[in-house]
């Protein structure tokens, strides 16, 4: 027993004078090696900017030669209810802000786990908008950092038709969540 005592005494020795042995300032490992070698030397250089990223669009939809043109009177029809409802909303805009209102009215809009949990926060969703107002996709640009809040704002703005035709074809729409 003493014997392994004295062997695990010499290996910790010996690698303890290896380790401080380079400490030492008279000690070279090899000085020749050292005095041929050239001067290291460093450069910082600036990375060029990453190319823009190609934005996201969708292709054109050939219309079909059997639809007429949309010279029917319709939007004459839509005005007189608009005149008829002062607060309806006028740009895609409120038609967002509105919607949204009437998916919190019937509490569909903020998730009740999230309201226990007391989590708030704002979810950019980028938008991509139909020939019809609706949205055709949509995708989390920038997260809440809460995975519940992120797929609620994604089904609240995946619900949306009918937007107006100002309405972009591509937006980042941001949706808050705070509560009251």
């Amino acid at each position: 027993m003493t014997r392994i005592d004295y062997r695990l005494f010499a290996a910790l020795a010996l690698s303890l004078s290896l380790h401080l042995l380079p400490l030492l300032p008279d000690f070279n490992f090899d000085q020749n090696a050292r005095s041929t070698a050239a001067p290291l030397t460093a450069e910082l250089r600036v990375l060029p900017a990453p190319p823009a990223a190609p934005p996201l669009s969708l292709p054109e939809q050939p219309k079909p030669a059997s639809e007429p043109t949309p010279k029917t009177p319709k939007p004459a029809a839509a005005k007189p209810t608009e005149k008829a409802h002062p607060s309806s909303p006028t740009t895609w805009t409120q038609t967002v802000r509105e919607h949204l209102r009437k998916l919190d009215r019937a509490g569909q809009f903020y998730p009740a786990e999230a309201i226990v949990r007391g989590l708030e926060g704002e979810v950019l969703v980028l938008l991509i908008i139909d020939q019809a107002g609706n949205v055709s996709a949509a995708r989390v640009e920038q997260s809440s950092g809460h995975a519940i809040l992120d797929d609620a704002a994604l089904r609240a703005v995946r619900a949306l038709q009918s937007l107006p035709d100002d309405a972009p074809r591509q937006v980042v729409l941001p949706v808050r969540f705070r509560l009251k």
